[in-house]
Order: structure tokens, then sequence, then C-alpha cells
């Protein structure tokens, strides 16, 4: 990939609400250059969409969970259905296969607090029971001390840092 695309994905990482205008005279590019490049980002699937990350506190939510969890491989597609079915509700913002400390996949979900936490892992036990083996559960709240908040400006750090150690 070109090196403006890429750093034009960088520029959009640490904050896309820029106009093509503002992020062109950053890059050194006219306005349509900037156009196209983002296009073909999207095409390309490089950026899967344009978001916002809000400050989940300030939306009224408390809690963070972090479930990992150990499926039975051998169960069938339907049966897997049940749990993919779970993690396909609003309050999950990720779930993926996972690998490390006997687990094989990942749930992240949010919650507006502790009973609704609860209510959510009770369903998903009873909804996969006979699928899901074990799972254990790290809960952060939304509220108290943030060392790094969640940004993917941290992202197109990184990958700068990377570029420069190419060169």
């Amino acid at each position: 990939m070109k090196e403006t695309m890429m750093k034009l994905l960088s520029e959009l990482l640490k904050d896309s609400k820029r106009s093509d205008r503002q992020l062109a005279k950053v890059l050194d590019v006219s306005q349509a250059t900037v156009s196209r490049m983002r296009n073909r980002l999207v095409k390309d699937g490089l950026i899967r969409q344009f978001s916002v990350i809000p400050d989940a506190a300030k939306m009224g939510f408390e809690l963070l969970a972090i479930i990992t969890l150990k499926s039975k491989r051998n169960k069938n597609d339907a049966e897997k259905a049940i749990l993919v079915r779970h993690v396909a509700k609003p309050n999950v913002i990720f779930a993926s296969r996972a690998e490390g400390m006997g687990k094989n996949a990942v749930i992240v979900s949010i919650h507006k607090n502790y009973t609704d936490y609860s209510n959510f892992i009770e369903k998903l036990r009873f909804e996969a029971e006979g699928i899901i083996e074990n799972y254990d559960t790290l809960l952060i709240s939304l509220n108290g001390f943030i060392a790094k908040p969640f940004s993917l400006k941290h992202l197109a750090k990184l990958y700068e840092e990377y570029q420069e150690g190419l060169s």
C-alpha cells in the first residue's frame, strides 16, 4: 500500500472528524486525492466503518466485562448458533475465537450496572448450556481509575513508530 494512503489511515485514526481539506493540508496532497484515497481504504477493507468512541460512563454504563470462555469444540453448528445469537446482542462490543489460559473464546460486553451484567451472564449460561464448559470474567468499573482510555489514536502512534523502525 502506498505510503501516503497509510499516512491518511494514521491521520484518520487520530481524528476521523477532520475534513478532506484539513487532511489534504496535513498530507500535502489535493483534497480530491484524499477523497480518492479514503474511498480506496474503504473499498479495500482497511476501513470498515467510521465511528465515534464515546465516554461509556457518561452514557450511563458502569461496567465493562471481559469474559473468557471455553466452548466445546465438538458441538454441532446448530448448538454453536445459540452462542453466536447471544454475542449478537447490542451490549456485546467484541467477540472472537481466542487462545490462552485454557480458553478458546472471548466476549467483551458493556453493562449499565452489575444487575445488568448478572442478567446477561445468567442468560448466556442458560442459553449456551452444554456448549460452554467454563468461563471467567474480569469486570472493569468505567467510573473508576482508567490509566489509558480506549482510543484508536494509540494505534496510529504505534503504526508511526513501526514505520520509523523500518526506515
